[in-house]
């Protein structure tokens, strides 16, 4: 993560802000008192939020761990052609 004062932040701050955005980096700005913050794109915090909610949510996780196992032993559930059809139909409406 990239750190730069408040003062450059305040100076640039569309480019900066622009670069948080495209490039999907947070900024940490440090301030002389040692209050410092760090600003990312709303997507960025949204994906984050999301992260958290399903590592934190411990049903969630024993799912997601289940299926990894069943995947690694190729016991998964496979597809028929009429179930693979629907969705590659479904993809493409969207």
């Amino acid at each position: 993560m990239n750190a730069i004062s408040i003062s450059q932040f305040t100076n640039n701050i569309q480019d900066f802000i622009k670069q948080v955005i495209e490039q999907h980096t947070p900024l940490k700005i440090t301030s002389q008192n040692g209050e410092d913050l760090i600003i990312m794109s709303a997507e960025d915090g949204e994906q984050q939020q999301e992260t958290l909610f399903i590592l934190q949510n411990s049903e969630l996780m024993q799912q997601i761990n289940d299926s990894l196992a069943t995947h690694i032993q190729n016991q998964g559930y496979i597809l028929n052609q009429e179930e693979l059809n629907e969705i590659l139909l479904q993809s493409q409406k969207t």
